[in-house]
């Protein structure tokens, strides 16, 4: 289990690296755009994890999300996109899997890192609205830890037990695996700025090779925002 907990800290500590790396190319955009044709992004969210399990658990999570992305064009309307979201939501272990979980039934705060790099076409409608349409490979790396405030409680050993097993469970079967898909607009409210608004979709494909039985919803996600975009 020890090995397992470096491999999650890891994990989790790389995506911290890559969000700070594009907050530090965020923040020298200016010679980027001159150079290399970057352009940089910051967005907040709110993402919606839906649940179908009746009265079993408690109802699926709506999360505020913090992200950034860097854009660099290829060719014509064509761009690459490498995105960051973060978010932590709290968990119980039950049904064989982890499940939402009010603050009074959880036992594990899961902090979750979205990495994703998407195929981006931006199309400028008019001079000063433009439409950008996305979609690639997207990894949710989560690092599980015992929920605040459960330190010394009755029940510690239990809800620990819980926490591994949810951590096992997204580790397992590229469970991390999410692509995703999306659709957004962008309005020039200064010359170097753009306020758009976001909608996206992440796609449980994982479902397909663990062969378990579940809700039809159960690992979909979707989310929307607002993005500033400096360009």
């Amino acid at each position: 289990m020890r090995i397992a907990q470096a491999r999650h800290a890891a994990a989790f500590i790389i995506s911290r690296a890559f969000f700070y790396l594009l907050l530090l190319n965020g923040a020298s955009l200016e010679c980027q755009s001159r150079t290399a044709g970057l352009s940089g992004a910051f967005r907040g969210s709110l993402l919606f994890f839906p649940e179908d399990n009746g009265l079993e658990s408690d109802i699926g999570h709506i999360l505020p999300s913090l992200g950034a992305a860097l854009t660099l064009p290829v060719l014509g309307p064509l761009c690459v996109e490498a995105s960051f979201d973060l978010y932590g939501a709290d968990y119980e272990y039950r049904l064989d899997r982890p499940v939402a979980a009010n603050p009074e039934n959880r036992a594990a705060y899961v902090i979750g890192s979205i990495l994703g790099i998407q195929l981006l076409g931006r199309f400028d409608i008019g001079p000063f609205l433009t439409l950008r349409v996305y979609g690639g490979p997207a990894a949710d790396i989560r690092l599980c830890l015992l929920s605040y405030g459960l330190t010394g409680d009755p029940q510690e050993s239990e809800l620990r037990r819980q926490t591994e097993e949810i951590a096992a469970y997204f580790w397992d079967q590229c469970r991390w695996f999410l692509p995703v898909a999306g659709i957004g607009f962008d309005y020039r409210i200064l010359p170097k700025v753009m306020l758009g608004l976001d909608v996206r979709a992440w796609f449980p494909l994982y479902r397909y090779w663990t062969g378990e039985e579940l809700p039809p919803i159960e690992g979909w996600r979707f989310g929307g925002g607002i993005r500033v975009s400096l360009r």
